[in-house]
């Protein structure tokens, strides 16, 4: 409980303690609420509270589009009519399957044992009862000046206030290819990937990338033979540190994953991965996991200002007013770390959504958020609040072989980032559960981190 809010321990959603209004998510729904009475030392729950109404507004734009319906798109447009919006609301995406649960694709569902219907994030009868139009089709380019966006088809969109979020896309290999390279950023790709496994014996995933490391371990468990080859020394060192990145190898290999690390591939064959070095790997699956590239090519036809990804203010509005970008693509200023980053998280993306929409209703909020993201490896849960680009020092508290650690990242004496390092279902899991939340709220209070952890 953080004044008038109660926050989740697991993926740090936030509600309203009066109303049970969601403030912040990855919640989807608000949590119910009930009458409670107190007379002398005795307390007794009444009937359930009806929902306060939101009041429709006046002066805000009537037309809003939102390219792209993954998390920050259907974030936003949740969010709008939520805040009273009755304007049209179209989103516009190629993807027959969004908006869905993208980062269930790598993990439980990748691995069997989360069954399709869990996917979607709401049924399709959702958006028509909150007139929600989406669009299954690409946009070509954003027409600024004219206020439209212009689809592949030859159709185009009004606009009076436009949300960018158009999210990321996968690497591709640059090396002789024969046969077929998944990758994973679709539901389309996932149950492809679910398919190829079928009757396989070796996988071969080129990359030692969080998407990369989880497809290992859901292919584990689909019973494959796995060979994790990537050119790094220890898996996810350049993010997480050399200390959880001997950890999270440890997991994988105690899990039967073999790595093959300061390799390269240089072709693949059918059956094999060709690396750089002369060997081989044997394998009739090869998965890539080798990062991802913000999609940017309508800011480039908007004339957007960009920074290694479109820059917006504090509000996420771009160079040109009226449009907004967030998710994958947006560069804003951070609070947190006082530098203009771009993350690749979904709880991110989804408040980036939140707030973009309540910022083309004339809201004026400032994005602070602290950055979080979860990855699950076998039974090691990393939980990972704040953002750290670089550190000169890393702490570590408890034991991260045991899996029950907290790891501080400090850059000049001042923590960036911390991670808490979980076994799933263990007793200590709650305490490093709530200190990852007491670091988020001394991040957004500009408070001692180390000391609201310690």
């Amino acid at each position: 409980m953080v004044g008038d809010t109660v926050r989740c321990p697991w993926h740090h959603a936030c509600f309203d303690l009066r109303t049970g209004r969601m403030l912040r998510m990855p919640a989807l729904y608000d949590l119910p609420c009930w009458h409670v009475e107190q007379s002398g030392d005795r307390v007794r729950v009444a009937g359930k509270r009806e929902p306060p109404e939101v009041p429709a507004l006046s002066g805000a734009p009537r037309r809003v589009v939102i390219v792209g319906a993954g998390a920050a798109g259907n974030a936003a447009a949740e969010t709008l009519r939520r805040e009273g919006f009755d304007g049209s609301i179209t989103m516009v995406d190629g993807d027959p399957d969004a908006p869905y649960d993208r980062p269930n694709l790598s993990k439980d569902y990748l691995a069997g044992n989360a069954p399709e219907e869990w996917i979607p994030l709401h049924p399709a009868s959702f958006y028509v009862e909150h007139r929600i139009e989406i669009i299954r089709a690409r946009a070509r380019a954003i027409d600024a000046g004219g206020r439209a966006v212009e689809l592949e088809d030859g159709r185009r969109l009004a606009f009076d206030a436009l949300l960018l979020a158009t999210g990321a896309e996968p690497n591709r290999l640059g090396i002789p290819i024969e046969g077929e390279v998944h990758y994973l950023r679709t539901l389309a790709d996932s149950r492809a990937i679910i398919r190829a496994a079928e009757g396989r014996r070796r996988a071969a995933v080129l990359g030692a990338s969080f998407i990369g490391l989880e497809v290992a371990a859901s292919l584990r468990a689909r019973g494959l033979e796995v060979h994790v080859i990537a050119p790094d020394a220890l898996p996810l060192e350049r993010i997480l540190g050399p200390e959880l990145g001997r950890a999270i190898q440890a997991e994988h290999e105690a899990n039967g994953v073999r790595f093959h690390l300061g390799e390269k591939p240089a072709r693949v064959e059918q059956g094999a991965v060709v690396l750089e070095s002369g060997g081989r790997v044997e394998a009739d699956l090869v998965v890539a996991g080798i990062g991802v590239k913000p999609r940017l090519e309508l800011a480039d036809s908007a004339g957007l200002a960009q920074d290694r990804g479109v820059t917006v203010n504090a509000y996420l509005e771009t160079s040109v007013p009226g449009i907004y970008a967030a998710g994958d693509i947006a560069r804003w200023p951070d609070p947190h770390s006082g530098q203009p980053i771009r993350v690749e998280h979904w709880v991110v993306a989804e408040r980036q959504g939140q707030a973009a929409a309540r910022n083309i209703l004339g809201r004026r909020e400032r994005f602070d958020a602290v950055p979080f993201f979860w990855s699950l490896h076998f039974g090691l849960d990393v939980d990972y609040t704040g953002h750290a680009e670089r550190w000169d020092r890393i702490e570590v508290a408890g034991d991260i072989g045991a899996r029950d650690a907290q790891v501080l990242y400090r850059a000049g004496g001042r923590v960036l980032a911390v991670a808490t390092v979980i076994a799933m279902g263990a007793e200590s899991a709650v305490r490093r559960q709530r200190q990852n939340l007491m670091a988020e709220r001394a991040m957004e209070r500009g408070g001692d981190v180390a000391a609201a952890v310690g």
